[in-house]
């Protein structure tokens, strides 16, 4: 069992990851770790120039601090399994940086009053991409490290072609997998997300009425209860066999002990799809 973290906090989820850096890689100096939790908070709090706190009520930094928290994980977990290749800490430092800014695409631009950075839903991971190059280049980051992160952020759109992206070794393939799989488990396995899917239903809807020729294709719901019975289905037909294979399975990364151990996060998802059942009246 993983200790209690609150995603709540930004600065316990740092402390985390922070652990787990300087465990991975002794004698790092975690101001890298601490500077780019810095840049995150920076921007997703209205604090970088030219653009706005962000405004989505699901997609906020919670969310995004859950997907970091799990990612963590996961690369210490399959540090720890010594399964090959391994991460170098300079690729942690670019998933790092990958999953702190790879919802950066919901922020809305200053001046941009209309609605919430969720009319932007089926064109965020693209954003996202953008915004990280502009961001990073500004800070002199070399290109191939810039296109890494592209690369990672990429991996969580949800019609991404995999084999379309062109990675630059295994290793950062690797990563992206890591990444894309933390985003799926780290929110459904929270302790509030069949509470907060009523958030996320009213982000699709503002999403299909912002661009109704795309987005409504994918995220097409009659009511938040129709969405809640759906959610085990997603979960069985789309995210599952995603992670298995697209992903390769590095979600077992998190069992304990591996490879064959309990996985928290597979077990927390369970009860969650359970609890949506209950509440949406498949289950009685």
């Amino acid at each position: 069992m993983f200790k209690p973290v609150d995603t709540k906090i930004p600065s316990a989820v740092e402390a985390e990851a922070s652990a787990i850096y300087g465990e991975l890689f002794p004698g790092s100096d975690l101001a890298a770790v601490r500077q780019v939790f810095g840049w995150a908070a920076q921007c997703f709090g209205g604090k970088y120039d030219g653009y706005q706190a962000i405004d989505s009520v699901y997609h906020d930094f919670e969310h995004t601090l859950q997907g970091t928290l799990c990612l963590v994980r996961l690369l210490w977990g399959r540090h720890r399994a010594n399964v090959t290749p391994p991460i170098s800490r300079r690729m942690f430092e670019l998933a790092l940086v990958a999953i702190l800014f790879h919802d950066t695409g919901y922020l809305k631009v200053v001046g941009d009053m209309e609605g919430t950075g969720a009319k932007y839903t089926a064109i965020h991971v693209a954003r996202s991409g953008t915004f990280a190059e502009q961001f990073l280049t500004a800070k002199g980051w070399s290109k191939p490290d810039i296109a890494a992160v592209r690369h990672m952020i990429r991996c969580t759109g949800v019609n991404v072609s995999i084999a379309a992206i062109p990675f630059q070794s295994v290793e950062e393939r690797v990563a992206g997998f890591a990444l894309a799989t933390a985003d799926l488990l780290g929110q459904m396995a929270a302790d509030n997300y069949v509470e907060r899917l009523p958030d996320l239903y009213a982000e699709f809807e503002e999403a299909a009425r912002f661009d109704a020729g795309s987005a409504s294709k994918v995220f097409k719901f009659e009511s938040v209860t129709d969405m809640m019975s759906k959610t085990p289905g997603f979960w069985q037909f789309y995210v599952l066999p995603k992670i298995m294979n697209e992903f390769e399975g590095i979600h077992a990364c998190l069992n304990d002990p591996y490879p064959g151990g309990p996985n928290e996060y597979l077990e927390k998802i369970e009860r969650n799809l359970a609890r949506a059942k209950v509440k949406s009246g498949v289950a009685t």
